[in-house]
């Protein structure tokens, strides 16, 4: 991983073992990773199409073409602490370990938005673009398969792409909209190896030019009964909980009286199980009485809720 200091926060190469750990551990999201995977797949092995197209209809059929012309642009919307961050910095992680690809992210920090000066913000996104579709055009290859790939992530999304219909938005921040539309066309026309992955909490507040062009947009959502379970079964077991008391666990983590919502995957992962580690370390072992204390203490993070413009 290499830090870098302006308009993006880190620049990461993958294959990366961190990486491969951390998507693995995202539970309950497979057929969002495997869309990803397929779509990336697509993107960076366009000859891979063909090919498909060939062996089973015999032909070069035109619908791949409506592929081809999409926008690379894919929108992760939910509420805090889904997953969907987490998931746009390791999916290509698995791409390039399906592919054989190398595969870098970039990631794009909030200093793009810029100070409030007059044309910065357009100067910052428009540099970003640059760079990412230089990099693009580095890893290009021909006869139909590509040297490697290119993620864009885009965190905190409605902060750079907030929607221009706002009455009061300031023309900087149009401006700088404009150039993010911009960006994401020239990838597109230009058929480059490059994902542009756009993570928000307000998908309501993107702008709409920029919500038609996703050709994916995925809304996470707080872990079911059966998300919950697959989680923690594994860790609870490990710990000798039978399985009436890791039900019970997961029962505990959702829904219940009183609480109409339940634990995000962060809640679980970041929270509750460090809290639980903690509240038997040094001198107890870890039991279910403690477990259900343990969530007492520690109940789930409340809904992101939006204002209305």
């Amino acid at each position: 991983m290499t830090e870098t200091t302006g308009i993006f926060e880190e620049v990461r190469e993958f294959p990366d073992p961190a990486a491969a750990r951390r998507f693995a551990g995202l539970v309950g999201l497979d057929d969002v990773k495997e869309r990803l995977r397929k779509e990336a797949r697509l993107l960076l092995d366009p000859g891979s199409l063909d090919t498909w197209s060939q062996t089973h209809h015999g032909q070069k059929i035109r619908i791949t073409e409506f592929f081809r012309d999409r926008p690379p642009l894919f929108i992760f919307a939910g509420d805090v602490g889904t997953g969907k961050t987490a998931l746009a910095e390791t999916f290509g992680d698995a791409v390039a370990r399906d592919i054989d690809l190398r595969i870098t992210l970039f990631a794009l920090s909030l200093n793009a938005r810029g100070t409030g000066v007059v044309g910065e913000m357009t100067t910052l996104l428009s540099k970003a673009f640059t760079e990412v579709k230089l990099a693009a055009r580095k890893a290009a290859g021909r006869n139909g398969k590509h040297a490697g790939g290119i993620v864009l992530l885009i965190d905190e999304a409605d902060a750079l792409a907030q929607s221009r219909e706002l009455e009061h938005m300031h023309h900087e921040d149009r401006a700088g909209v404009n150039a993010l539309i911009r960006g994401i066309d020239d990838l597109a026309t230009g058929q480059m190896p490059a994902l542009v992955v756009m993570c928000t909490n307000r998908l309501e507040a993107l702008d709409p030019a920029v919500r038609r062009r996703a050709a994916v947009t995925v809304t996470f959502t707080r872990p079911n009964d059966g998300q919950r379970h697959a989680f923690l079964s594994p860790i609870l077991t490990e710990l000798g909980f039978t399985d009436a008391q890791i039900r019970s666990i997961v029962q505990a983590t959702g829904i219940t009286q009183g609480r109409d919502y339940g634990y995000t995957y962060s809640d679980l992962s970041q929270r509750l199980l460090p809290g639980l580690l903690l509240a038997a370390y040094p001198s107890k072992r870890i039991t279910y009485d403690l477990a259900k204390h343990v969530i007492e203490l520690h109940p789930p993070t409340p809904p992101f809720h939006t204002q209305p413009a």
